[in-house]
């Protein structure tokens, strides 16, 4: 019952004294676990706090450090769409609490029970009789205030022992500054007081509120267009699912698997909630990233690669990076996310398939340049068709190569060593256009258009031209079949028709 008591008293110490460094929102943040039902959101000394209900006891205080950004417009365009599609970020967070909280308990419990054990310890070591006597000179170095008696050296012993266990230079903490930075000072205001009546706010933000002494006109600008941002986005978004159940889709049979296939995002976050609902409505049970994700494959684009993730929950996942990707941040994030990222090895895909894909070797900025990086495309395309050939099993082809670029699988159709190409980059529709390999195998290249919606490199809110989404079937391990569903910037969704992936026949 001690035991109990005070590992509950340590754990919840520990829990409120944690702290995590994570990338929230496109900032490096600082995560700290609170049990005031809210979420606090501290900006720094220019823009106001922002707090919020949690729906629970446990809440949470972010302080948002340093981001990579243009113009402060751009700033809070980014904060209204993350806002309007927050489930990504969102479940960054709840994972840090869960791990903080999992880490405090198994922390007080062992503290606690190193300091239960040691004082049972240190109680039956002696025995009776010497505990007796150790009695007795405690009382008598009490008395005349000697030193440092046994117990003494126990207890020390034992705090020893548990600071051992416990380890605090191991936690992940801010920076000292970060840590004396604090709140802005203020009184915490409706978000509809802030504004003025003549700016409506959405009912679902009723509940938040801000704080600060930043009330000049040019940041209740900022923030009224944030609003408009987060309310057109949402409303956009919300009414295209809507519409997603009366799509005519391909309804696999019961031999067939789907796959979804996205590419060039690039920070869309909108966009994952229309992706999950034609994978369900399509019976997808996995999805296929054909990369550019982002914009510069930067450690603040991070929330682009959580919202994609949070919505491929339950499918299998893989993927390879794009021209925009490059760097070590997004593939390895995703990769640790549970994605299968594709790096020149013949892996299981869906349906039983085999499938194959590298990243994309070139590298590109928020600009319209492209630089190779060490190899061209045509030497990859060389490479990559010498591992799916190499990789034919009884002449089988390898059912699918996922590229960012199609055309680094034209050399592996020429040779007829796969079955279907599929990618992106171009941010338009083309295909499936049928191949007829040198081996007389028959494949297919389709280009899968932006999902993103993306006109350049950046894209987040509404679409700026139109997105796409590709539903792949697969039978037997091949693909069998490719179904496009488009988004027009004025919110048309347009499933068209199927088109099955097979030979010729003799009359054709």
């Amino acid at each position: 019952m001690l035991w109990l008591v005070l590992a509950v008293a340590l754990s919840t110490w520990l829990f409120l004294s944690s702290e995590r460094q994570v990338v929230l929102a496109g900032h490096d943040s600082v995560l700290r676990p609170t049990l005031s039902g809210k979420a606090i959101i501290h900006t720094g000394p220019v823009l106001p706090d922002v707090r919020l209900d949690v729906g629970g006891p446990v809440g949470v205080d972010v302080t948002l450090g340093k981001t990579e950004l243009r113009s402060m417009d751009e700033l809070f365009e980014r904060y209204a769409v993350l806002g309007s599609a927050p489930d990504g970020q969102r479940a960054v967070v709840v994972e840090q609490v869960e791990s903080m909280l999992v880490a405090a308990v198994l922390r007080g419990a062992a503290i606690s029970l190193a300091i239960v054990a040691g004082g049972v310890l240190l109680w039956w070591l002696p025995g009776s009789r010497r505990r007796a006597d150790l009695g007795r000179r405690v009382k008598e170095a009490a008395r005349t205030r000697h030193g440092l008696t046994t117990a003494g050296i126990g207890v020390v012993t034992v705090a020893v022992l548990a600071v051992a266990v416990w380890q605090p230079w191991g936690e992940s903490g801010a920076p000292a500054s970060d840590k004396e930075a604090g709140p802005v000072a203020g009184d915490w205001t409706p978000l509809a007081d802030f504004l003025g009546t003549e700016i409506p706010v959405p009912d679902e933000l009723s509940d938040v509120e801000v704080r600060g002494d930043a009330y000049a006109n040019q940041t209740r600008r900022l923030v009224a267009s944030a609003v408009d941002t987060y309310n057109s986005s949402r409303t956009f978004y919300e009414k295209v699912v809507a519409k997603v159940p009366d799509l005519a889709l391909h309804e696999p049979a019961e031999d067939e698997t789907v796959s979804v296939l996205v590419s060039d995002r690039h920070d869309n976050v909108g966009m994952d909630s229309v992706v999950r609902a034609i994978a369900d409505e399509g019976g997808a049970t996995g999805i296929l990233d054909a990369g550019d994700d982002t914009s510069t494959g930067s450690d603040w684009e991070t929330f682009s690669l959580d919202s994609l993730t949070d919505a491929s929950d339950g499918l299998d996942k893989w993927a390879v990076t794009g021209n925009h990707d490059h760097g070590p941040t997004v593939g390895t994030y995703l990769a640790d996310k549970g994605w299968t990222m594709l790096d020149g090895e013949v892996v299981d895909g869906p349906g039983s398939s085999t499938l194959l894909g590298v990243p994309d070797p070139r590298t590109s900025g928020l600009g319209n340049w492209i630089d190779a990086q060490g190899v061209t495309l045509e030497e990859a395309g060389e490479k990559l068709a010498d591992i799916a050939c190499d990789s034919m099993d009884d002449g089988k082809p390898v059912a699918t190569l996922l590229v960012h670029d199609p055309s680094l699988g034209r050399e592996t159709l020429r040779r007829g060593c796969a079955t279907l190409v599929v990618g992106g980059h171009r941010h338009v529709h083309q295909g499936p256009s049928e191949v007829t390999g040198e081996n007389g195998q028959i494949g297919w290249t389709y280009t899968n258009g932006t999902t993103g919606g993306a006109a350049y490199a950046f894209a987040m809110g509404k679409i700026r031209r139109t997105a796409e989404v590709t539903l792949i079937t697969y039978a037997d391990g091949q693909p069998v079949g490719v179904q496009s569903v488009e988004l027009e910037t004025n919110g048309a969704l347009t499933a068209h028709e199927y088109v099955p992936l097979e030979p010729p026949t003799a009359s054709e």
